[in-house]
């Protein structure tokens, strides 16, 4: 079965840490770029954070640069995004992508999304 199964998602308080973890089967990560994405109650879904599948090229938007890291690990097929000095407006159910870019339209598999809830 392919699938794309995010999970390390929880409740954490304002300037906690989360590890998500992008779990694939069925297919092999290593050929394809990797994008974490997120999407609060009421907006858009908006990109993050972004990883190539050749060099391992890695991309933020402003608002996680320097807090989040994304990383992957092709021999387990599972990518990962570190989320540091969390922020209650980081609060949003996000969603891992693997794809041909970095943009959402670019994703061949996508996960269904684990809930992640900064608040005291």
């Amino acid at each position: 079965q392919v699938q794309l199964v995010e999970s390390g998602g929880g409740l954490v308080q304002p300037g906690g840490s989360l590890r998500l973890s992008c779990a694939a089967s069925g297919f092999f990560l290593k050929y394809y770029y990797i994008g974490w994405f997120r999407q609060a109650p009421g907006k858009e879904r908006e990109g993050g954070s972004c990883i190539s599948s050749s060099d391992g090229s890695t991309y933020y938007v402003d608002s996680v640069t320097g807090r989040f890291t994304i990383s992957r690990d092709d021999a387990k097929d599972t990518a990962y995004l570190q989320m540091n000095s969390l922020k209650p407006e980081d609060t949003a159910v996000y969603y891992c992508a693997a794809g041909l870019g970095c943009k959402w339209e670019d994703g061949v598999y996508e996960g269904q999304g684990t809930q992640v809830t900064v608040s005291s």
